[in-house]
């Protein structure tokens, strides 16, 4: 009993190891092998550049021998390494700057331009359609056909409390 107790922890552990390292492996496809550095949204080793999350959980590129040796190097005085090294190694984890990806685009511009024009040609297509297309009118609208109507509905005692035939008196056959 007492060995059964001291393997159910091992075996516990095994199996969120496992858990995790098949975790790890359905994202290792899209990482590649960029160093994972911390956490992200949902935990997932992805990299988007984005204001909320301005960390993301894994470096933008893939380690060559040249930013190993930077990296090496960055870990004594910062002083010693050059404008372009501090540059390189900035790139080697972030793809943009925080103002470069939150610098305003002009993009907008178009997508409101195509509004516009879109509005126009429905308004023209509107005042063509009305001018040239929609001149002939259903006989219903007839005012003998309108007549025949109201004294058809008149007839059929349609609606006798509180519509149209409450108002006609069918002694007299006038309104009342």
């Amino acid at each position: 009993a007492m060995l059964l107790a001291s393997a159910r922890p091992a075996a516990a552990a095994a199996l969120s190891v496992a858990h995790y390292n098949s975790q790890f492996d359905a994202t290792k496809g899209m990482s590649g092998e960029r160093e994972v550095v911390g956490y992200f949204v949902n935990g997932s080793p992805i990299y988007i550049d984005c204001p909320e999350f301005p960390f993301p959980a894994i470096r933008y590129r893939e380690p060559t021998p040249d930013s190993c040796a930077l990296r090496e190097k960055e870990q004594g005085d910062w002083k010693k390494l050059s404008l372009e090294e501090k540059r390189s190694l900035y790139r080697h984890s972030f793809c943009q700057t925080y103002a470069e990806f939150q610098h305003f685009t002009p993009e907008w511009k178009l997508g409101l331009g195509v509004a516009f024009w879109l509005v126009a040609i429905c308004i023209l297509w509107n005042i063509f359609y009305s001018q040239y297309l929609d001149r002939i009118t259903p006989e219903t609208f007839q005012e003998e056909r309108r007549q025949a109507q109201l004294r058809r509905m008149i007839h059929l005692q349609v609606n006798p409390i509180t519509g149209l035939s409450s108002r006609w008196c069918y002694e007299t056959n006038k309104w009342k």
